[in-house]
């Protein structure tokens, strides 16, 4: 069983439930999550304990991978559990995925933590998890103008 756990925190500036907003509404999840150069072309999101989480990544080649879950705890603006799996381009499951997240205000900012854990058996679970650090990371840098795209649009 190949697995990986991921630990990240990241400062916001930006108010928690604006953060919290992001992870829960999928017109704002559609904009920010996946790798750098992937686009989000298919996104589903009922933020509440049982309710369905599901989008679909492109990658620049064109490939699609699509991330299936529920969200099982949602406490807003504080706290998220999604347990998800990851298909591969064929629509095989590779990865299960449990993603832990966590909004902590700090003076009108947010400190995001974020944990999660990925496993899967193949070989492209493996290669899938090899670049797991990368893709959060890649993520969590496009959600900083996703915040701001979205703050000009509040006004």
């Amino acid at each position: 069983m190949n697995e990986r756990t991921l630990r990240i925190a990241r400062v916001f500036d930006a108010p928690r439930e604006r953060v919290f907003a992001t992870w829960t509404k999928a017109e704002q999840l559609a904009h920010w999550f996946g790798p750098a150069n992937f686009g989000v072309h298919s996104c589903e999101v009922d933020a509440r304990p049982g309710g369905v989480f599901r989008l679909c990544m492109r990658s620049p080649e064109g490939k699609d991978y699509w991330v299936r879950g529920v969200y099982r705890e949602i406490v807003p603006p504080e706290y998220l559990v999604i347990v998800c799996a990851a298909d591969d381009e064929n629509g095989v499951e590779r990865l299960e995925c449990v993603i832990d997240v966590s909004f902590a205000a700090q003076g009108g900012k947010t400190k995001l933590m974020l944990n999660t854990t990925a496993r899967g058996e193949s070989p492209e679970a493996a290669a899938m998890l090899s670049g797991m650090e990368q893709g959060w990371h890649g993520s969590l840098e496009r959600l900083h103008p996703a915040l701001q795209r979205d703050e000009s649009h509040a006004h």
